[in-house]
């Protein structure tokens, strides 16, 4: 696949680039850092020798004077070098400092947050529609998903069925998360269909018959690895009784459709309405992390079942987004984004669904899912105006 230029902003300062595999970090790196002096954590013997001496940084700066960035991909293997780059950035040094993971949880545990403050942290995302405009295809983004890794891919859909695989290899077993792989590999398919459902840890661990808090630690692992991530409930000024319970889904929808157990029981209505609502999630997260300013995905549902899919909240949106995977919508489709703007005037809202009209049912606006997520670019207005 030729480059293809990301939303991502360039930061001017030091900062840390996280994001799943597969998300093109290293690409866009080369991309926009052609000349910084890297350091490849995922060779090797590069590794040994800095888990063995990680002052060789140091020594390796000195030798190259002339640099002007510095970039440390998959900072997580090594993270005694955060240490480092801690007393290096104290020192104020000529050239910028780039750290790139797909791994936050090592990073956790070996304090993080030592360097927060003094780099920015900054996620790059699977594509985005608008980054592929034409290329976009909605029901190939539905069974392939959307990371440059897959979509470049000789085989995509090879590649995508290993990619699981190849977390469960090289991120898990060799980081030794988790004990028990074969439970972890039963709870990767059970909490598949907990996609854009209420995420209920008792029931996933009765599923993948682990135990609860195990279930607990597997579903932050997900997270530290951002492959899967939470959306909490929406209760900001809240006039109705809602749930507490976080809505859960991975962060592309091909690897969702890659991990979902298939079986006589299940529908093809079903796992497609999971995918589409999963795809417009991780676009929604994507806007939120490339766009200046504060803003956070929510969702909102009431005590008595009354659910709007996603609210977008922060300094340049409160957007209500519901999601239909039809071709036809009728006012009883709209009913959930009445209730919410009763409650939220200043809400805009609509409707995204499977056809090709641009239409208003009582007022709310419902649109084409493709014809949204290709409008759908960082910093701009709602893409229904």
């Amino acid at each position: 696949m030729e480059l293809i230029d990301r939303f991502l902003p360039i930061p001017a300062g030091n900062f840390f680039l996280f994001g799943p595999r597969g998300t093109g970090k290293s690409t866009w790196l080369r991309q926009k850092f052609p000349d910084a002096l890297l350091i490849d954590l995922l060779d090797a013997d590069t590794v040994r020798g800095y888990l063995s001496r990680p002052e060789r940084l140091k020594e390796l700066l000195e030798g190259n004077p002339k640099s002007q960035q510095v970039i440390i991909d998959e900072i997580q293997r090594v993270p005694a070098l955060l240490d480092v780059v801690h007393q290096l950035v104290e020192g104020k040094p000529p050239f910028q400092f780039i750290l790139t993971g797909s791994s936050a949880r090592k990073l956790k545990r070996t304090g993080v947050n030592l360097l927060a403050g003094r780099l920015l942290l900054k996620t790059l995302h699977p594509f985005m529609a608008a980054e592929l405009g034409p290329r976009f295809n909605l029901s190939q983004s539905l069974q392939l998903g959307l990371l440059p890794l897959v979509l470049g891919a000789d085989d995509p859909r090879e590649t995508l069925k290993s990619y699981a695989v190849l977390y469960l290899r090289e991120e898990i077993q060799a980081e030794g998360l988790v004990r028990n792989l074969g439970g972890f590999s039963r709870f990767l398919e059970v909490i598949s269909l907990s996609q854009g459902s209420l995420l209920n840890i008792s029931n996933v661990s009765r599923e993948c018959q682990v135990g609860r808090k195990t279930v607990e630690g597997f579903v932050e692992i997900l997270e530290d690895l951002m492959l899967g991530f939470r959306v909490q409930v929406f209760t900001r000024r809240a006039q109705r009784h809602l749930v507490n319970h976080p809505k859960f889904y991975f962060m592309d929808a091909g690897v969702f459709r890659a991990l979902r157990p298939r079986g006589p029981l299940d529908s093809p209505e079903e796992i497609g309405g999971a995918c589409l609502e999963g795809l417009v999630a991780q676009h929604l997260r994507a806007w939120a992390a490339y766009t200046p300013g504060d803003h956070q995905l929510y969702y909102w549902r009431t005590k008595s079942g009354t659910e709007v899919d996603f609210v977008l909240y922060g300094d340049q949106a409160f957007w209500a987004i519901e999601v239909k995977n039809s071709r036809s919508v009728s006012g009883r489709d709209v009913k959930s984004l009445l209730a919410f703007q009763e409650d939220y005037p200043q809400a805009q809202t609509c409707l995204l669904y499977g056809g090709k009209e641009r239409m208003k049912i009582k007022g709310v606006l419902c649109l084409p899912c493709d014809d949204f997520l290709l409008r759908l670019s960082p910093g701009s207005t709602f893409p229904g105006v």
